[in-house]
């Protein structure tokens, strides 16, 4: 997702960095990016020329000392610690008037803003995956978010080519929280022996979805799902209808996560 909403950004003219700790993790981003190009170019989307343009406004580092620019976007681990963390180290390094964007799908963006040293220069930015391809931004608004940063990302959405929808900050925003009955009741029919999960990935893809809900959480990483699910199960209450699936909790403990590991619901 990081490496996605870089291309996005370096795509549409803006200098961009892509910070990562893990300098392997960096190097495989670097190089998903140059066969995305090659890929833009080979389809005629891109020229070389444009290609290369794009390349030279990205950075990759793993110095944090370096990361810095009018808006950080975040697409950390989903714990909450670690992203107020980040924003806090970040803000010590950044002038006033950068804005901090956590690309959370799931946890409270009021509740980072509360931890960090600078909320009202914090909302959410919610990007759906694959970045580059999706359009839609979820602009999420804290309680302590100011005006003039909620305007700046809904326009700067609107510049990267995105289609950005303001909501206030709720547990699943908007997306998740109308989608988690596409990949929960999908679960709970195979729980429950009703049918295959093949067979409601064909019946669903049939009725004009374009991936199937297994395939679709195999993409998303089962992992990242999961932690989504369980956030809303205690964001709301607990309620019967947001209940974490047993099967996609099995496929989590077995490091079976989909696509990124090589086997989840299918093999790849």
């Amino acid at each position: 997702m990081g490496s996605g909403i870089a291309q996005v950004s370096a795509q549409t003219g803006f200098n961009s960095i892509l910070y990562d700790l893990n300098p392997a993790m960096l190097e495989k981003a670097k190089a998903g990016l140059m066969e995305s190009m090659q890929k833009l170019v080979g389809k005629g989307k891109l020229s070389i020329e444009e290609s290369a343009n794009i390349i030279n406004r990205l950075k990759f580092t793993n110095n944090i000392q370096e990361c810095i620019g009018d808006l950080v976007i975040e697409a950390i681990a989903e714990k909450l610690q670690y992203k107020i963390t980040l924003f806090n180290q970040l803000a010590n390094i950044n002038p006033p008037n950068t804005i901090f964007a956590t690309n959370t799908s799931s946890l409270s963006v009021t509740t980072i803003a509360e931890g960090t040293t600078r909320p009202t220069k914090v909302c959410g930015m919610h990007f759906f995956n694959p970045a580059p391809v999706m359009k839609l931004v979820e602009v999420v608004r804290a309680e302590q978010s100011s005006e003039d940063v909620i305007a700046t990302i809904m326009e700067l959405a609107w510049q990267m080519g995105k289609t950005p929808v303001l909501c206030n900050d709720s547990p699943g925003f908007i997306v998740n929280r109308v989608a988690r009955h596409y990949y929960l009741e999908s679960l709970n029919l195979v729980e429950k022996k009703v049918c295959t999960m093949e067979t409601v990935d064909d019946l669903l893809e049939s009725c004009g979805f374009k991936m199937g809900p297994f395939k679709l959480m195999d993409l998303i990483g089962n992992d990242v799902n999961y932690a989504v699910t369980q956030s809303l199960y205690e964001a709301c209450g607990r309620p019967v209808r947001f209940t974490p699936s047993p099967i996609q909790k099995d496929k989590v403990e077995k490091g079976e996560l989909g696509v990124k590991t090589g086997k989840g619901y299918y093999e790849y």
